[in-house]
């Protein structure tokens, strides 16, 4: 167990002149002769949320292996702050700013939320051999944080197995928060949520965004990147399939984009004569206005 200074001041540290935490320019992954991403662009500013959509196997859980410093980049530039990096291990990531909060959660069911809160972390009080946990203290700051993030619960010695999805998932975002995140990433937070807890996760997700945090949130769900959105990455195949602000695409749009929209369009004539499909409500090719990257560029292939 090791003491953890108060941190109760994420933000402090953030770039206050605007400019990006993290920035991809033509990243690639490479496993053998397998190519897991090329060409990724992607920015992280402070205060926005940046949406990476794709369907399974588009490369999303590579991008965030490579961002959250499980698995190092062979192609292109990684920076932080503006400095090229090649991060070796999540804890080195988090040193640095970037805070996971993946699908699973790494929470103890049985254990108190407060527990919870600072598993692995936990502050302790006296000296060795005689340390014990300062459960007291840890209990406050979980409240405060809690609160801060406008979760308010009625009981932090609860075992956070008894919380609703969506309260877990907010107790993980507010533990990141906390513990030095300037950079948080989501990880399909309401894929096995209901429509309320989702609204639920969505609105923290808010939250953390206007605590001046950079959010990369992970999703297969338009709808609800639109809903928080302030720029959208869609991949297909490893690839850049679309890179836009909000004020570039339209719900619709990206809904047609994350659906392979531009090969229907391209098939479309071909669907339609297809007896039983039914093409009216396929997209044209020139429906898809938003901008649309070169897949070539930055790429090493």
């Amino acid at each position: 167990m090791t003491t953890v200074p108060n941190n109760s001041q994420p933000t402090a540290g953030q770039r206050e002149d605007g400019q990006p935490i993290v920035e991809l320019h033509g990243v690639g992954k490479l496993y053998g002769n397998i190519r897991a991403l090329r060409g990724i662009d992607l920015t992280v500013t402070p205060g926005k949320v940046t949406c990476v959509l794709g369907d399974n196997g588009a490369g999303k859980s590579t991008l965030i292996k490579v961002v959250s410093g499980l698995h190092r980049h062979d192609e292109g530039e990684y920076l932080i702050d503006g400095k090229a990096v090649h991060l070796d291990s999540p804890r080195e990531a988090l040193d640095r700013g970037i805070g996971t909060v993946y699908q699973d959660l790494a929470v103890v069911p049985l254990m108190p939320v407060w527990r919870n809160f600072f598993l692995g972390s936990e502050m302790t009080r006296q000296r060795w051999p005689v340390r014990r946990l300062d459960i007291e203290r840890m209990k406050k700051i979980a409240d405060e944080e809690l609160c801060a993030m406008g979760i308010e619960l009625n009981d932090l010695d609860q075992p956070i197995g008894t919380l609703s999805g969506g309260q877990r998932q907010c107790v993980a975002i507010a533990r990141a928060v906390y513990f030095g995140a300037r950079v948080l990433i989501l990880d399909e937070p309401t894929a096995a949520l209901g429509v309320k807890q989702s609204g639920v996760v969505l609105k923290y997700i808010a939250a953390a965004r206007d605590r001046g945090l950079g959010v990369i949130f992970i999703t297969h769900n338009p709808h609800h990147a639109y809903m928080v959105g302030d720029r959208f990455t869609v991949l297909r195949l490893g690839a850049l399939e679309l890179d836009a602000d909000r004020s570039e695409v339209s719900l619709e749009e990206l809904t047609n984009h994350m659906a392979g929209g531009a090969e229907l369009a391209a098939l479309k004539h071909e669907l339609a004569q297809v007896r039983g499909v039914e093409t009216e409500e396929l997209p044209e090719a020139s429906e898809l206005s938003a901008p649309l990257p070169q897949l070539e560029k930055g790429s090493h292939a």
